[in-house]
């Protein structure tokens, strides 16, 4: 085994509405984390590995902390900052210089003082003349002397980026897995997202996987207003587990900070390699889910339908038959989808994801030999000649793999871009029966060969 950098973890962390998310969005150098005028926007921790100085660190904002019963969602999100805290090796403590002092501010300082870490007094939102003054104030806290920043305005954080930096500890290792081996495409991780529509399971999902609860849940949809970033370890490696926000029809998105939160689910799913899309099966397929696969499909990404709430089901039979039939019509694209039934409350089923997840991941990295595809190809010519056009039978001569991550292949031939679609679904079908290529997109391309004879017409007609 080999030792590698052990990145320090910063954790900002506050009241709600103090600039929290602006604040880690600045440090990130990208706006990273959805912000909003309205206060608790950040639910769940959001984690980043961000250059101080040149010094690699594990940046971690949280939700806005408040004493409030464990039961009631601002109790569970107080619950996640202070996990996070635990974590910490230096806490931002921020407070809004506009507002100055509150109990709430002191109650946490308090606290905060308890738990025995490094703690540095970031005082936000303090334009111009106004952060002196509220400095002067926030040495009542006793944490030592505060450093004054506007995050909105990029004020005053290149100093609290030294202040960080001399608080640092002492550069620190851990064992490698990977021993002294090259890393490659084997090693990196494999980025996965987790989508669906609201209340479907998505965060309880994803706390099972982990085993712990890491994003909060509830019977209240809608609780996961951003994307969150988790890892993921399994026999096979590490996996970078992304969930998102549920996503809705856009006739029903309203406000700005919905949009924000589609927007945020959306590029996680493009940003992504396989993607799980969890249905609630106790309702069945909704076009709306429909609508989400489709849009997989578009990117070119691999998918797996994960069928949550399964324990509930009386007649599973029926049902299953059901769900595999609407996506069999509505999802011809993604013929043989792979179908998880689970139920992400118990857990029970929930060990069957992550294998289907990599058997996913491996078709959509495909390749294939040019010889095996153009064996293929003549037989399925022969099986099926290539249709007339135009009076004309069209001469498809021989096929290529141009790439995977999804498997995309060439036709080449003449007039390709005239081939009709049904037998471009021929040929696609056959691919994946031959190949073993079920549930992930395929692209199909065209190239015409040159005529050598065109010029040599031109220069006849002159």
């Amino acid at each position: 085994m080999t030792l590698v950098k052990k990145n320090p973890i910063i954790v900002i962390a506050g009241r709600p509405n103090v600039g929290k998310s602006t604040l880690f969005n600045r440090l990130a150098g990208r706006r990273y984390a959805i912000v909003s005028d309205q206060p608790g926007v950040t639910r769940d921790r959001k984690s980043i590995e961000v250059q101080l100085n040149k010094r690699a660190v594990t940046l971690i904002d949280t939700a806005g902390w408040e004493a409030s019963d464990p039961k009631t969602i601002h109790g569970r999100m107080r619950i996640s900052s202070e996990r996070a805290i635990d974590l910490a090796d230096i806490i931002l403590f921020c407070v809004d210089a506009r507002i100055g002092i509150t109990p709430v501010d002191e109650h946490f300082a308090q606290w905060l003082r308890k738990q025995g870490h490094k703690i540095l007094l970031v005082v936000n939102k303090a334009e111009g003349n106004v952060g002196n003054v509220a400095a002067l104030e926030m040495y009542k806290f006793g944490l030592g002397e505060p450093v004054s920043v506007s995050a909105e305005h990029g004020e005053g954080i290149l100093d609290l980026i030294d202040r960080i930096d001399a608080m640092l500890p002492p550069q620190q290792f851990q064992e490698d897995q990977h021993g002294d081996l090259e890393i490659g495409d084997e090693y990196r991780p494999l980025k996965l997202a987790i989508v669906g529509r609201p209340n479907a399971g998505k965060s309880t999902l994803v706390n099972q996987l982990l085993g712990e609860q890491r994003v909060i849940t509830g019977p209240e949809a809608g609780l996961t207003r951003d994307s969150i970033t988790v890892i993921l370890h399994d026999e096979q490696g590490e996996i970078e587990l992304v969930d998102t926000a549920g996503l809705k029809r856009k006739a029903r998105i309203d406000e700005n900070l919905e949009k924000m939160s589609v927007l945020a689910s959306i590029k996680a799913l493009k940003m992504a390699e396989v993607i799980v899309l969890v249905i609630d099966a106790e309702s069945g397929v909704h076009e709306q889910d429909l609508q989400i696969a489709r849009l997989v499909e578009r990117e070119g990404r691999c998918c797996v339908l994960a069928l949550n709430k399964w324990d509930i089901l009386k007649d599973k039979a029926i049902i299953r038959q059901k769900i595999a039939d609407r996506i069999e019509i509505s999802l011809s694209q993604m013929h043989g989808i792979s179908v998880v039934a689970f139920s992400a409350l118990t857990g029970r089923g929930v060990n069957k994801l992550i294998p289907v997840v990599r058997r996913a991941y491996e078709v959509w990295n495909k390749r294939i030999a040019t010889w095996e595809l153009n064996r293929w190809f003549e037989t399925a010519i022969l099986r099926h000649a290539p249709p007339m056009v135009d009076g004309r039978r069209l001469k498809l001569r021989y096929i290529t793999q141009a790439k995977a991550r999804p498997p995309t292949f060439i036709l080449f031939g003449t007039r390709t871009s005239k081939l009709p679609l049904d037998y471009q679904r021929y040929l696609i079908n056959g691919l994946r029966e031959t190949f073993d290529m079920f549930g992930t997109p395929i692209r199909l391309q065209f190239r015409d060969s040159k005529n050598p004879y065109v010029n040599e017409k031109v220069m006849k007609l002159k």
